[in-house]
Parts: C-alpha cells; structure tokens; sequence
C-alpha cells in the first residue's frame, strides 16, 4: 500500500489528533484530521464531518479506519461505499424507511423519493413508485422529485422519473422548472437530458429568469449554446428589465455575447433605464478581468455598438466607463470616437466622472 496522503491538517490542530483515512480502489489511502476531538475520544459528530469530505474526495471509497495518535486502535470501521459514496446514502434512506414501516403510508414513501432522487438511489426509488409514491408529489416548496434531482444533477433517477411520465414543465413555488434548476447549478449533462424530453427551453421563473439568462448569468458557454439550439428566445428580459445580454455584457463573457449577437439580437437593443449592451459591458462589474472585459467592449464595438447612446440620465458608455473607472475600456471607447465632450443630464463630462488619473490623463490627451 502506498503511503497514506494526508488531504486536511489544519496548523492549529495537535500533532496526535485522530486521523480518519478512506480506502480507495487503487490502495491509496485518502486522511484527514479530526477538527473537533477530545484526547483519546473522536466525537461521532466529528468523525460524520471528516467522513463526508473524505467520501466526496474519494469516490471509489472501500473502507475506513481510525488512526489515533499515529496509532491504529482496535477499533476498525468498513464502509461499503460504491458509486461514490452513494450505497452509504441511500442505506441510510433504505434504513429509515426500515424504521417507519409500521406508519408508512404514500405521504411518507413521498418524502423518501424527494431523498432518493436528489441523491441517485435507483433502487430505492424504483420499489417505492411501485409501492405508492408519486411523481406528481410535491414538496413544501412544490419541487417535485423531478425538479430535486434535477437541481442535484442525478442523471440516472432523472431519466427513470420522465420515464415514469414525470411533468417536465412542473414550476415549484418561484416558478423554477427542473430545466432552470439544472441550469442554474450549471448541470449540462442533466439540462440536455431534460431538452431531448421535450422541457420548453423558455419557461421563466416568477422573477421571469429564463434558461438562458441563468446560463449567460453563469457565464455557462456550452449550456447558453445548447440553449439558443433547443430554441431558446435571447430577448427575453427578467423581472428588473435584464436579459441574458445584459449578464453576459456586465460580467465580461465575450463568448456569449458574441453567440446571442448570432441568434439575432439587436446590438443597440434597449434595457431597463435605457441601457444597451455596450453600456453594461462599459460599466462591468469590478470582478471582472480587465482582458475580459476589454474583449468584450472591443466586441461590441466591432459589431457596430454605437458608442454615444445615451441612457436615461444621459450618460454615454464613456461616461459609465470613466465613472467605473475602467481606463482600458476609456481608451478603446476614445480610439472608436466617442464624444468626451458630451454632458449628461446634471451637465457632467467624462473627465467630471472620472474615478482616477488613469481615466483623467487618458481624457485630457484626448
């Protein structure tokens, strides 16, 4: 066996804290201290919380010993742990409804598939449609165990649940749709799945946020793609007047931007407060790496941006850039011809606005 690999060991923690280690299929072992311990005792509560981090980490997890002070006690615990960690789990749901079966009743067989199916356990939730359960039931925040498993990405109960003719355009209490649900947690493989079903690619949630604008949001290329080919509408605007140009322009993701151009949006379309694209790319977020958002102003404007629309305080995309204080973008907006003149609705120039010298030289050599 190989030498064990110690993945956690906090600095402040004692030389001889209990160590949990997992066994993994390749004969490496995976450790990790205990966070919480008392010389010579392991709390359960501690050893569930190293447990579980191990088993994320160490998927093809066979086994689990304790290690205490460098020391391998009398006390050896074996987990079966296959596909994942996923047996341990859905044991865990098989033993409860052990438990319960003197009351059991639908209701209760419900509230084991909502579990099963965010957590992949076929088995179980095969026995427990059989039994009674229902893939109608909702939760209290209506998720139906399609809209769970959905949000979970468990592929394999998503497929048996739209076999047992689960309803693929269910919305939960916001209005979310297990498609939104996927793509907000940037499920790919799950959001296809549901596509080639039939799930409507448009459907918006309450706060109207389509498929697409989560994805432009995530800045997801591949799943806004996959999106805009299932037939996804790109002038959908959400419930504070954004739509997916917006998220993709404001938070630098030139990839996107440059795919919804394609499908044919407008390049100077109207937002909420009179904003276009080239504004919110102008004004991006300050998480935003400068070469992003550099590209996708330069994006913009080799599109046919016009640069010197004003929004409704009168503010040109110079403006908002100078405001933000994005130099680099002050630069190209100046090389493309925008007005540095210009003043908004309160008689302010670019250089009234401007956040630092930067963006102050750049305008005076101008």
């Amino acid at each position: 066996m190989r030498k064990s690999r110690i993945l956690h060991c906090g600095k402040r923690q004692h030389r001889d804290a209990p160590v949990i280690c997992v066994l993994v299929s390749n004969n490496e072992m995976l450790c990790s201290r205990a966070m919480h311990w008392r010389k010579n005792h392991l709390s359960r509560l501690a050893a569930l919380t190293v447990l579980l981090s191990l088993l994320a980490a160490a998927p093809s997890a066979i086994a689990l010993r304790l290690i205490a002070g460098g020391k391998t006690p009398h006390l050896k615990l074996l987990l079966p742990a296959q596909n994942g960690g996923r047996s341990v789990v859905c044991e865990e749901l098989r033993q409860r409804r052990i438990v319960n079966q003197q009351q059991m009743n639908d209701r209760l067989r419900n509230f084991l598939l909502f579990d099963a199916s965010e957590r992949g356990c076929i088995e179980l939730m095969t026995d427990l449609l059989s039994k009674g359960a229902s893939v109608d039931a909702r939760d209290r925040l209506g998720n139906t165990a399609l809209l769970r498993a959905a949000r979970a990405g468990e592929k394999e109960a998503l497929r048996l649940l739209i076999k047992k003719k689960s309803n693929l355009h269910h919305q939960n209490i916001a209005g979310s749709t297990a498609l939104l649900r996927a793509v907000t947690m940037n499920r790919r493989r799950t959001a296809e799945i549901l596509l080639e079903a039939g799930a409507d690619p448009n459907t918006p949630s309450r706060r109207n946020v389509s498929p697409l604008i989560a994805a432009a949001y995530n800045g997801n290329v591949r799943i806004a793609e996959m999106l805009i080919r299932a037939g996804a509408s790109p002038e959908l605007l959400d419930a504070t007047g954004k739509g997916a140009m917006v998220y993709a322009a404001a938070k630098g993701y030139p990839r996107i931007v440059a795919m919804l151009l394609d499908a044919g949006l407008g390049i100077d379309e109207r937002y909420a407060h009179g904003l276009t694209a080239l504004m919110w790319a102008a004004g991006h977020t300050n998480d935003v790496p400068v070469a992003e958002g550099l590209i996708t102003v330069t994006l913009l404007l080799k599109r046919g941006a016009a640069p010197d629309l004003i929004e409704d305080r009168g503010r040109t995309a110079l403006m908002i850039a100078a405001e933000r204080g994005h130099a680099e973008v002050v630069k190209a907006l100046l090389e493309a011809g925008s007005d540095d003149k210009r003043r908004d609705a309160r008689g302010k120039t670019a250089a009234d606005l401007a956040a630092n010298d930067a963006v102050r030289d750049l305008l005076a050599a101008n």
